[in-house]
């Protein structure tokens, strides 16, 4: 079938979910199954440590490269290779009896996750249009968002019964069920002219600025934020920084094409997302709060974000029928607003213990609530306003938006919170540290704001009856433009 004349089916978007839970799902469950893994394989905690870092920092690093071959030499092809490396990867660790296959294995899944995340959004941008595409979206953050919330619970699961290997095997066989889905769906290319290119020294000079950004996030506590090693990892970045862009503006064949983010609503959408992903510091402070600060329990503090989980999970579809009601700006709004109110309540430390675990435990459902309602409002709008040549890239760019965001946010939530309550009590450095979390949602908000236009999310057909003062069948007088 042509692709010019192939419509997304049900097949294509189950192939592509399956695709995106490959990462979100098994390969993140590595995290909660740590005791087994070491006492299986007799390896040391840091060792494990750095071999669950790798495939986080691997996808981060290569997402927007991936994204960008995808628009050059197929999504459907950089989809397959995704989850060939998947399979590969996961087969390295089911067959892992010390460090180094581990290790491989778990680079090898960030890889794969690279290629996946990016070439699945852009062929929901090729083959699914307006409302179909809104639906397509949702279901993709469902299983990237209620795949990551699962995981704790079904890596728990598989590894209790089963034994923490067969959440790898699961892997295998759902990135080939993917394969087998997505098989016959058209190819999808961006227009190019000319040969293809790919622009080499832009990923070299990208990694060299992400690793030194990645290791002054996650070492800078503990190398010292005053120590030589630091202050020289945050120059590389910095300068890094300054010649990437001055190398990327000069080429014709660029690894990210700044014009992108001449795009409000593109840009509003992407920095709104690095926000609300950085949001995700709330979790560390507030976990290792009630445990330290108010006994509680590892299990018991997992029982306190449960109902963030199912509510995340319920949201999603909800905000995708808001962003076809009413467009993307509203819903983006009020789920950054309402994931910002569920964090503030989390820092209420002066309450008593039992009020303070009920308005935790609310503020958790509130940050579900929000962050459902903001996923695909969101994605919709980075995607509707990328250049159909450049969805890959573009898409990589937010995705790595998301990456960098939830890095940073726990990075500086967790150094705050470290530094205060050496100097002060526990209560004040959980609340300190609940107080950055505010301040990005804040500014997630203004970003939206800003940079999102009214009719963003809306059909051709919804701007067109605006601009004319009609209304759409079935729908209310619309309110005059801002």
């Amino acid at each position: 079938m042509e692709a010019a004349s192939y419509k997304g089916t049900n097949k294509l978007i189950i192939g592509i979910v399956f695709g995106v839970i490959t990462f979100w799902l098994f390969a993140q469950s590595m995290v909660n199954v740590v005791p087994a893994v070491q006492k299986d394989l007799g390896i040391s905690l840091g060792t494990l440590n750095i071999a669950i870092s790798l495939s986080a920092l691997f996808s981060g690093l290569f997402i927007v490269a991936a994204g960008g071959l995808a628009d050059k030499i197929g999504r459907k092809k950089m989809t397959y290779i995704g989850l060939s490396l998947s399979v590969i990867g996961s087969l390295c660790i089911v067959f892992t009896q010390g460090s180094l296959l581990l290790i491989i294995g778990r680079v090898i899944q960030g890889l794969s996750a690279a290629c996946i995340m990016p070439a699945t959004i852009a062929l929901v941008k090729a083959y699914f249009e307006g409302a179909d595409r809104q639906r397509a979206l949702s279901y993709w953050s469902i299983g990237s968002w209620g795949g990551s919330g699962v995981a704790s619970f079904a890596g728990g699961a598989i590894a209790t019964y089963l034994g923490w290997r067969w959440i790898f095997v699961f892997s295998i066989i759902f990135s080939l069920l993917g394969m087998w889905l997505i098989k016959g769906t058209p190819e999808s290319k961006g227009e190019s002219k000319g040969a293809f290119k790919f622009d080499y020294t832009g990923l070299i000079v990208f990694i060299v600025t992400m690793v030194a950004l990645n290791i002054f996030i996650t070492y800078g506590s503990d190398l010292g934020w005053t120590s030589f090693i630091t202050i020289a990892l945050a120059v590389v970045t910095i300068i890094g920084a300054i010649v990437f862009i001055k190398i990327e503006k000069g080429k014709d064949i660029a690894l990210i094409d700044f014009s992108i983010f001449k795009n409000k609503p593109y840009s509003g959408a992407t920095i709104s997302n690095f926000l609300l992903n950085a949001i995700a510091g709330t979790l560390v402070v507030a976990n290792t709060y009630v445990q330290v600060g108010r006994g509680f329990s590892a299990l018991q503090s997992g029982m306190l974000s449960l109902g963030y989980l199912v509510v995340v999970l319920a949201m999603i579809r909800v905000g995708e029928k808001i962003l076809q009601k009413i467009g993307a700006k509203k819903p983006m709004v009020w789920g950054a607003l309402i994931t910002t109110i569920g964090v503030a309540m989390m820092g209420l430390t002066f309450l008593s213990d039992l009020a303070y675990t009920v308005v935790v435990f609310s503020g958790f459902v509130l940050f579900g609530l929000g962050l459902g309602m903001y996923a695909t409002p969101s994605t919709d709008t980075s995607v509707s306003n990328a250049p159909s040549n450049k969805v890959g890239e573009a898409a990589g760019v937010y995705k790595m938006a998301s990456s960098l965001g939830g890095a940073f946010g726990v990075a500086i939530s967790a150094t705050v919170y470290g530094a205060i309550s050496v100097a002060s009590s526990l209560e004040m450095a959980a609340t300190a540290g609940i107080i950055v979390n505010v301040i990005f949602g804040v500014l997630s908000i203004l970003s939206i704001l800003f940079m999102v236009p009214w009719d963003a999310g809306k059909t051709g057909n919804e701007k067109a009856s605006k601009k004319l003062k009609i209304p759409t069948p079935g729908q209310p007088e619309p309110e005059p433009s801002h």
